[in-house]
């Protein structure tokens, strides 16, 4: 079973990029924003990724929430 949420981080270089594109493949979506700091000279940068799924869930609460 596949996690609704997650959050990948790593050095900024290719491999990170082919993580992220690899998750895209499966299904999965960009949420949020990036995010990016330097750490003793090395680029890290992070990304969150869900389910679409989880965003229908999420619309379905508000709608239900507001009623």
């Amino acid at each position: 079973m596949k996690k609704s949420y997650r959050f990948l981080s790593g050095v900024d270089d290719a491999a990170f990029c082919q993580r992220v594109s690899d998750f895209l493949a499966e299904g999965y979506i960009l949420y949020g924003n990036r995010v990016m700091f330097m750490n003793d000279g090395n680029r890290i940068v992070g990304q969150a990724v869900i389910l679409p799924d989880v965003v229908q869930d999420h619309q379905v609460l508000k709608q239900d929430q507001s009623l």
